[in-house]
């Protein structure tokens, strides 16, 4: 099993627009990040599917959720467990054959749980930038997907913002080039 943190994220480091709200979920602009996940050419819809190839379990922030709870389509999209970081108590929601359990224990028994639903199967830590960022500091995490967009917001939310001295190194072990990103693989050195 390997705890796979995975993200779109600007060449400038950004991993959802300005002004987040009801009216932009992923803030003016954020909806860029993704267009190579949904309306990208043939090449990154093999990248897109390798998200789902051999993972049993998601983990995601609780922003994550609330912005893409009314989007994710009648069968929830991940149709396996995704256990959702917060600090807000909620009974699970289930959407066809995804079931979103609430974890206010904090990152590591989310983990726990992600790890026991996978089974033998890889685990994805996904947005948002704070959920993913709490994992890497924390150690959590074996490998790094990040999908890199062309774009430069100059403001925003930024996927590496923590304070100064942390440092996570990476060894590059893929990198693919597509018309709407560059995809790079990291294995997280300890």
């Amino acid at each position: 099993m390997t705890v796979i943190a995975e993200i779109s994220v600007s060449a400038d480091g950004i991993v959802a627009g300005p002004d987040t709200g009801p009216e932009h979920r992923l803030g003016k602009g954020g909806d860029l990040l993704h267009q190579w996940l949904f309306e990208g050419t043939e090449a990154e819809g093999e990248i897109a599917a390798k998200l789902f190839e051999g993972t049993g379990a998601f983990v995601v922030g609780r922003t994550m959720f609330d912005v893409g709870i009314d989007v994710w389509g009648d069968d929830g999209t991940f149709k396996k467990p995704v256990f959702v970081v917060t600090n807000r108590p909620h009974d699970p929601v289930v959407k066809g054959p995804t079931t979103f359990t609430f974890v206010t224990e904090g990152i590591e028994s989310a983990l726990r749980q992600a790890k026991a639903a996978a089974g033998a199967d890889n685990v994805v830590v996904m947005g948002g930038g704070t959920t993913l960022r709490q994992f890497l500091s924390a150690g959590l995490v074996d490998e790094l997907r990040l999908h890199v967009v062309p774009l430069l917001f100059g403001h925003g939310v930024r996927l590496f913002d923590g304070p100064a001295g942390e440092h996570v190194r990476l060894e590059r072990t893929a990198v693919s080039e597509t018309p709407n990103a560059t995809h790079l693989t990291f294995r997280v050195l300890r």
